[in-house]
């Protein structure tokens, strides 16, 4: 995979690969399938006249990994401390009368006025999933990790073989009742076909190839550019972009710290960036890679490039220094994150500390794995005392095409993404989109938070990317889901 997995708690982290790790042992009440439709999944659902109940039924059959069957109230707990953490959930919540347990199957959700997108939320595949949890595992504070991996999904957590950040093991779960549906995207039936999945981290390219050639593993996530020619050439592996829409990288600011508690340095700071300088570096292969200023995508329906001139003609470093001198930048140093284990981030804080560094900031890179980055990057701390000022992240298309899934874009200070970026207009335009009743009232408002976001500097586009994975032909049958799952495959020997 495309990081050793040490996080397990996939409502308290989002980092892709817990994410990855919640699907193959949870479910949701509802999913999205490959048209980009909501489809029942542990439950089905009927809707009020006036659209302000919602009516959830359990479908027979559902059962923890302990044994449990799976009850209302389950369903209730998960929800509500999903709610606590989910960006996009917070406006679900804020709508919100009442979600309660009817009966042992039945889930009523109760609005305060209409919610349109209730479903889309709810149904959404990332960056936290509405994943079901036994209400005593969900009962943990939404700031506190689980420590109990339980799910209803088709697959259990081999816990006792556990590795953190080396292997992770999966073990088929007989009692999972697949829907009688054709899988289709993240819905349907979930059949599993094999015994038991192993995740195994190999921090060598090179030596991951070569065991995938040889048949010692059976899939890479993704598959550093430029040793994709080796692979091409062998008729038992095949390759593909899984995702199309692509990855953006992002630089995100501390907000609560100097620095970039000041707006003015952080004009500074996105002046002196350069897109192509890190596609460069982190791609390197043009036919992988695009300029991109837009927030939402450029290949996205609400995608706009408004404010990325700058970004996308490689920065401006003569006026970059002019302002830190106009904001009275103090030398103060930038504490930045980088991941030695996730290749394209780790390379990318390379790259942003020698353009900061010219622009006349004072960097200070500090390597450490993508699991303690994860951990790190919660910290409050000043800089100077564990915490940080920079850290870069990727967001997907299916999880940042929106003003409301976007993870980055929640802007409700401490209470928001990793950053704390506080910016009441921000957060009154995404109400507003809630509210947008045609898609023309809806880009609008997207091009709005985009000038906003970009103005204020919420977060830093650094252009997009694809990402190939590699299999071997033995595999067969997987599902083209831009997350990566397990279900549905079979294996010929």
């Amino acid at each position: 995979m495309h990081s050793g997995l040490r996080v397990l708690d996939p409502i308290l982290s989002p980092p892709h690969i817990t994410r990855n790790h919640g699907y193959m042992i949870y479910d949701q009440l509802v999913a999205i399938d490959a048209d980009g439709k909501i489809q029942p999944q542990m439950a089905s659902w009927v809707a009020s006249e006036d659209g302000l109940t919602y009516t959830f039924t359990l479908r027979d059959g559902l059962v923890f990994h302990d044994g449990a069957a799976v009850t209302a109230d389950d369903v209730v707990v998960s929800l509500k401390r999903w709610g606590a953490r989910d960006g996009a959930a917070a406006f679900l919540m804020a709508a919100t009368d009442s979600i309660e347990a009817t009966d042992g199957r039945t889930v009523t959700w109760k609005l305060k006025e209409q919610f349109p997108l209730l479903l889309q939320i709810l149904g959404k595949p990332s960056s936290v999933p509405a994943f079901i949890m036994p209400a005593r595992v969900a009962q943990t504070p939404p700031t506190e990790a689980i420590k109990e991996y339980v799910g209803s999904g088709p697959f259990q957590f081999v816990a006792e073989e556990f590795q953190p950040g080396v292997k992770s093991v999966y073990r088929r779960f007989d009692e999972y009742k697949p829907r009688s549906e054709p899988a289709s995207g993240l819905a349907g039936g979930k059949i599993v076909n094999v015994d038991r999945v192993e995740w195994v981290t190999m921090p060598d390219n090179q030596t991951a190839l070569s065991s995938l050639m040889a048949g010692e593993i059976d899939l890479i996530e993704t598959v550093k550019l430029d040793l994709l020619p080796i692979l091409q050439g062998d008729p038992s592996i095949k390759t593909e972009i899984r995702d199309a829409l692509g990855y953006q990288a992002i630089l995100r600011m501390n907000f609560i710290h100097p620095p970039f508690d000041n707006v003015e340095i952080r004009r500074a700071a996105l002046t002196a960036l350069g897109q192509k300088e890190f596609l460069d570096a982190i791609i390197g292969n043009p036919d992988y890679y695009w300029l991109c200023g837009a927030i939402f995508g450029c290949k996205s329906p609400l995608g706009d490039e408004s404010g990325s001139d700058s970004l996308k003609a490689g920065g401006d470093k003569a006026k970059a220094r002019e302002m830190l001198a106009a904001a009275g930048y103090d030398g103060t140093p930038i504490v930045i994150l980088q991941a030695t284990d996730f290749e394209e981030l780790g390379t990318a804080a390379v790259i942003a500390a020698a353009q900061l560094r010219e622009a006349g900031f004072n960097v200070d890179p500090q390597p450490m794995d993508w699991q303690t980055l994860i951990s790190r990057r919660a910290s409050k701390n000043k800089p100077s005392e564990g915490g940080w000022n920079i850290h870069f992240s990727a967001a997907s298309a299916i999880e940042s095409n929106t003003p409301i899934v976007h993870p980055l874009l929640p802007s409700t200070g401490e209470t928001g993404w990793f950053g704390w970026a506080n910016d009441p207009g921000i957060e009154a335009l995404r109400a507003a989109y809630l509210k947008a009743a045609t898609f023309e009232e809806q880009k609008e408002i997207a091009v709005k938070v985009q000038a906003r976001v970009l103005d204020n500097v919420i977060f830093i586009p650094l252009g997009n990317y694809a990402q190939v994975q590699a299999r071997s032909e033995r595999l067969k049958d997987m599902l083209g889901t831009t997350i990566p799952v397990f279900w549905n495959i079979a294996v010929e020997n």
